[in-house]
């Protein structure tokens, strides 16, 4: 199956802010297959104040698809995650994955803690044919007793849990996403697609990011599903979203 195009909700989160609907429909007719909601954090099966059912109705009516769901890492945890497992069936989404664990992915003691908690959400959710995973900042790729803290996580994980890699903040990082991605074939079935070094304004393929080669190496060495487009500074309009879709169409996305 060839991986499709979404888009994080938390760029347009102003947009989403206005209308949830509208937001979802606009990215639509932007030309995005799937969006990606944030926030959750499992301690209800609703997000915004709309159940699971009522989610899938706003994606249907739009014709996108949820491509997965950005967490907390608590919403993977004990009868927290039973909750999200109820909101995110409802909406059709199969992919929940841990934004951001900064606490934890500074000690080595942190990560294995997050590595439990990841392998235990994917044994519940695998028999549902569910997955979870996390996704890449800054702060992953520092070194933490000697070893780069991203590679120490998922050296720990089965590899059904997904490497949401996000190509902007791995080289922030000081890390190289097309090395990581050759390390762990075979984990990235979700990518997010930053640049980095962009103007202030600017949009994917006006920074330093190789985005032709990314694509590549996810086609011969990942069963990635979704690309999906982020960009955390601008949260108004659609306009970089707009030229970010342009640009990938060249790549053949």
């Amino acid at each position: 199956m060839s991986a499709q195009l979404a888009i994080q909700l938390y760029a347009v989160r102003g947009e989403c802010e206005k209308s949830l609907a509208a937001a979802l429909r606009d990215a639509a007719a932007h030309g995005y297959a799937g969006a990606e909601p944030w926030g959750h954090r499992g301690d209800a099966p609703t997000w915004r104040g709309l159940s699971g059912r009522d989610l899938r109705r706003l994606f249907d009516d739009a014709g996108i698809r949820c491509c997965g769901f950005h967490v907390a890492t608590e919403a993977l945890v004990g009868d927290n995650l039973a909750r999200s497992i109820e909101l995110n069936q409802a909406l059709g989404n199969r992919f929940l994955v841990i934004a951001a664990d900064k606490q934890r992915m500074s000690s080595a003691a942190g990560i294995d803690e997050l590595a439990r908690i990841l392998t235990e959400a994917d044994r519940r959710l695998a028999p549902l044919g569910m997955f979870c995973g996390y996704h890449a900042h800054s702060f992953d790729f520092a070194s933490v007793d000697g070893a780069v803290a991203w590679e120490s996580l998922f050296a720990r994980l089965p590899d059904r849990v997904i490497m949401q890699l996000d190509t902007g903040n791995c080289v922030a990082g000081g890390g190289d996403p097309l090395a990581t991605l050759r390390r762990f074939p075979g984990r990235a079935r979700s990518v997010h697609l930053k640049d980095h070094g962009v103007p202030e304004g600017g949009a994917l393929g006006d920074g330093t990011i190789d985005f032709a080669q990314i694509i590549r190496i996810c086609r011969e060495l990942h069963p990635t599903e979704w690309f999906v487009v982020e960009e955390g500074e601008h949260a108004q309009g659609w306009d970089i979203a707009a030229r970010s879709r342009a640009y990938l169409r060249t790549l053949g996305l």
